[in-house]
């Protein structure tokens, strides 16, 4: 693929990406997933050189994550090799309006990151952009990394929420959170948070009150077909969705998340980002699972990109 000059510059800023890695076992067959990954994958395809951290058990399955990392183009160093612990499974069930339901697996090879291996990759030069997620935070050992590599990072520090059931703790999302620059989450996740945290009942208060709880640099809101929203300290920025014939929305979120850090790293607008994150993501509704096999989509959004900006 040969990239537009904006995003050979973005190829020299360094972006971590931490977190889990698995197959979405949807009934007609497996698909790779997790949000890290599918944000790793996506970043890849649209440009950047992103470094994925994570582990895969020694089975078929790890394998087949390797190889296809490898054929995709991603850097593999940062892919921890976990001889004891399974390939991270997820079961999806359709609902067959577009929706989806999760059984996440426990116990994953994920779920056991090892801290000093985390620390030695995300350590080894200044990061630009951290992006990690609730999710895996959910095992001691993979949060303990997680968080320690937070918490240090000097950069943009992404936290997508993720509030999977019986995969999240009040004490964990609140680290998280605290750790975090910027967070993404969409709207029954903020639901869930005006409970914890008191927040107000109107839409935007809420948004607004848990940035300011947090010190957030910027809150992004997705809301499904109601679009997406953009809360920073000088005010709130809105777009509606696009209209697309959905196939399923997994990964959907992951896709804006993506656009969205690419947003952060080339210092677009947060009307921009925001109308280029949703279109990506509508983009992704529109296919079976959450990585697109057709790769010549990320040079159609990437040219697109690129004709907007030139002057």
């Amino acid at each position: 693929m040969g990239y537009p000059g904006s995003v050979m510059k973005r190829r020299t800023q360094r972006v971590v990406v931490i977190g889990e890695v698995l197959f979405d076992a949807f009934p007609d067959g497996d698909r790779l997933g997790g949000a890290p990954f599918n944000v790793a994958w996506h970043l890849h395809g649209l440009g950047l050189a992103p470094q994925f951290v994570s582990s895969v058990g020694d089975d078929p399955c790890g394998e087949r994550i390797r190889t296809a990392m490898a054929d995709h183009g991603m850097a593999l160093d940062g892919l921890q090799h976990d001889p004891t612990h399974p390939t991270g499974r997820v079961r999806v069930t359709l609902d067959g309006r577009g929706g989806h339901q999760f059984d996440i697996l426990p116990d994953q090879a994920y779920d056991h990151l090892d801290a000093r291996a985390v620390a030695t990759v995300t350590g080894a030069a200044p990061i630009d952009l951290l992006y990690f997620g609730t999710l895996a935070t959910r095992s001691p050992a993979s949060g303990t990394a997680i968080l320690a590599a937070a918490t240090a990072a000097p950069a943009i520090r992404f936290l997508d929420v993720n509030l999977r059931p019986a995969c999240w703790s009040e004490a964990t999302l609140t680290a998280c959170l605290a750790a975090a620059t910027v967070v993404k989450l969409n709207d029954d996740e903020l639901e869930v948070l005006r409970g914890l945290y008191a927040l107000p009942a109107d839409e935007a208060q809420a948004e607004r009150a848990l940035r300011e709880r947090f010190g957030l640099d910027a809150l992004l809101l997705t809301r499904g077909a109601r679009g997406a929203a953009w809360v920073n300290g000088t005010g709130r920025v809105e777009t509606p969705a696009p209209e697309v014939a959905v196939v399923d929305t997994v990964g959907a979120g992951d896709g804006f998340a993506a656009v969205a850090a690419i947003g952060l790293l080339s210092g677009w607008s947060p009307a921009t980002t925001l109308e280029r994150a949703t279109a990506f993501a509508a983009r992704i509704c529109a296919q079976r699972g959450a990585c697109p096999d057709d790769t010549g989509i990320y040079s159609t959004f990437l040219d697109e990109w690129e004709s907007e900006d030139s002057p």
